[in-house]
């Protein structure tokens, strides 16, 4: 009985830190009671926004309470560091805007908004944990979080066949990746006998120095690895584990769509730096700020191959899209590719830089898909020819969707140029050392993978500025609250562009991770 005492003790000591998941938690629940007792009427929607507006207000004020100091919560489940922090301010702005944009918009029934955003809670709920998991089973039981209720998001336009093929495409790689990421977790722990990340890389090396066979354990690691990064690799729709992301982007209410597109990656990224950076690196040099993979494993080589083969194929892909969404959806698979550069450096710039884009990328995305909200809403269609003509129809949605676009090419003087710039300085760092000339390879592809990309954006917006509507386009209403949020999008994005200070700053203090 005596041996419960320290760990109740650590357990009551942990809540005191958990406060924004516990407002959450219950703020998820109280939507789904407001939203079952609260009668129907001409101002339904616009107070159960305000409700889950509070509910992330009040999160927010409770995260700006957290402590600088890095530690661990639960013994050991969860960590409580800046890295942590950092994401969880990207989740709830990201949560945040999306009731912004779903309140305007006319993608949900005002009789199942209220479900709706007591689901999104939930998921913003599991993204905290994904970005604090600090354990093998908390990774597993946050990505499964979010997963459930992103495959009910995904479908919840019950008579829409698009909905129903890409959540059900949605489940089944779901329901693989989990299996395959469990199988390799088995097998770091049966040859570690820990599932703390904090504890799994010191025993892989003590591993190395026990004289075991080296050849059959070095087999496992790579096998428990790989597999573990499958289900990561899922979570940011990295290739091969992509082919749900173009349906589901097409299929879900695209309010969602434009959250899944930025929440989810980022918590993918979050914890996949914490896993590999944890687990299977050393501690970065304090004079040039790299580390060295562990265990023999080259899973830098790995991962730069993935980031190459991802953006390759997603930015391909694209060329061949008529429809914004699916566009879109490649898009933002030739994005988590960009992003996997900054995670095989291992280095301290190189989860900067994928910090950064990842702080820039939530604004530009977000904003595109709030044109195509816009525009869908007043034409019924989401093809690119229905954006011929778009300036004279609606200047404000056309101006904003093209520095959108170049933002997310990564050309001056956009927020994406600062994000891109990032990342190439983060892989130029590793081309002097070993391994100099894949880095440099990697470079040369993202270079001309940037090419590609500015190829597919500009033919946007020389439809909207230069082409001329086949028939009679329809009328543009106004809408001052997307107006003014696609104003203030195109501000930030043109403020970050030339301004980098601010996004430096606070990424450089939200780099340490906590290693026990």
């Amino acid at each position: 009985m005596t041996d419960l005492i320290p760990l109740v003790e650590e357990n009551l000591r942990s809540t005191a830190w958990f406060r924004p998941e516990a407002a959450l938690t219950v703020g998820a629940l109280v939507l789904f009671v407001l939203d079952i007792t609260w009668k129907k009427s001409a101002t339904r929607v616009a107070w159960l926004s305000a409700a889950s507006l509070v509910v992330f207000a009040a999160a927010a004020a409770l995260l700006a309470q957290q402590p600088a100091d890095a530690q661990t919560l639960f013994n050991g489940m969860l960590a409580n560091d800046a890295f942590a922090i950092f994401f969880k301010w990207l989740f709830l702005g990201a949560g945040a805007l999306t009731v912004l944009i779903t309140a305007q918009g006319k993608d949900f029934d005002a009789s199942r908004v209220g479900q709706f955003y007591g689901l999104l809670t939930a998921v913003v709920l599991g993204l905290f944990m994904m970005a604090s998991a600090t354990d093998l089973l908390m990774m597993y039981m946050s990505i499964e979080l979010v997963s459930i209720v992103s495959y009910v998001l995904a479908g919840f336009r019950r008579a829409d066949r698009k909905a129903a093929e890409g959540s059900l495409k949605y489940v089944i790689y779901g329901g693989v990746a989990s299996g395959v990421m469990l199988f390799g977790m088995s097998y770091l722990y049966g040859l570690t006998g820990t599932t703390s990340l904090l504890e799994l890389g010191p025993r892989i090396q003590a591993i190395q120095a026990s004289g075991l066979p080296l050849a059959a354990t070095r087999i496992a690691l790579v096998v428990g690895a790989v597999f573990v990064a499958a289900g990561l690799g899922y979570k940011i729709a990295a290739v091969p584990f992509h082919m749900w992301c173009p349906d589901v982007y097409e299929g879900a209410p695209t309010p969602f769509t434009a959250f899944l597109s930025v929440g989810p990656k980022a918590a993918g990224f979050a914890l996949a730096l914490r896993f590999f950076l944890s687990a299977f690196a050393g501690p970065a040099s304090p004079t040039t700020g790299l580390a060295e993979a562990l265990g023999g494993i080259p899973w830098p080589a790995v991962i730069g191959v993935v980031s190459a083969v991802t953006m390759t194929l997603g930015n391909l892909s694209a060329l061949a899209q008529t429809n914004l969404k699916r566009l879109l959806a490649y898009s933002s698979i030739a994005h988590a590719g960009y992003m996997l550069m900054g995670l095989a450096t291992v280095s301290a710039m190189g989860v900067q830089s994928v910090m950064i884009y990842m702080l820039v990328y939530l604004v530009m995305n977000l904003g595109a898909f709030l044109v195509v909200i816009w525009v869908a809403e007043s034409t019924g269609s989401e093809s690119i020819l229905d954006y011929r003509g778009l300036s004279k129809r609606a200047p404000v949605a056309a101006v904003a969707f093209a520095i959108f676009l170049f933002s997310l090419t990564g050309i001056p003087p956009f927020a994406g140029f600062a994000g891109k710039w990032y990342l190439f300085y983060a892989v130029f760092e590793r081309i002097p050392g070993p391994g100099g000339n894949w880095y440099a390879l990697l470079a040369v592809i993202a270079a001309l993978n940037t090419a590609v990309a500015l190829f597919y954006y500009v033919r946007i917006v020389r439809a909207m500025f230069i082409d001329v509507p086949y028939a009679e386009p329809k009328p543009m209403p106004a809408k001052p609250g997307y107006q003014l949020m696609l104003g203030a999008f195109s501000v930030l994005i043109l403020i970050f562009g030339v301004w980098w200070a601010p996004m430096i700053e606070w990424t450089r203090a939200s780099l340490p991770l906590f290693r026990g």
